[in-house]
């Protein structure tokens, strides 16, 4: 999966996603660290890559309609930490499909992932 990092989560997670087989790239890398959202939006979309973040900007369902972008996956853990949000990818990204994830919008909480897939 062709994924972007948002600037609000370690850059050690680009490393341990892309061991896994992914194409990773993170906001910082891009020097888009501390541009407005719309810039990393577009840097997104542009690249064809499913934005991974933890900003509640990205979270309205009706401005980020499955099947109008690339992909977001929207991280809301109760305590996240670095090392507990490190975890919780991780285990994700070794058991579920997230490859089926393209241009849906997921919400990944410490117990649940929330998949809204573009209607057909």
């Amino acid at each position: 999966m062709k994924l972007k990092l948002d600037e609000n989560l370690p850059e050690s997670l680009a490393t341990i996603l892309a061991s896994l087989g992914h194409d990773v790239d993170t906001a910082r890398q891009e020097g888009l660290a501390g541009l407005d959202d719309d810039v990393v939006w577009a840097a997104s979309k542009s690249l064809d890559r499913c934005l991974m973040t933890q900003d509640l900007d990205f979270s309205n369902i009706n401005q980020f309609a499955p099947g109008t972008h690339p992909g977001i996956m929207l991280l809301r853990l109760g305590s996240p930490g670095r090392m507990s949000l490190i975890k919780r990818i991780e285990a994700i990204f070794r058991t579920e499909r997230v490859e089926d994830w393209k241009s849906c919008f997921v919400v990944i909480t410490d117990r649940k992932i929330r998949i809204r897939r573009p209607s057909l």
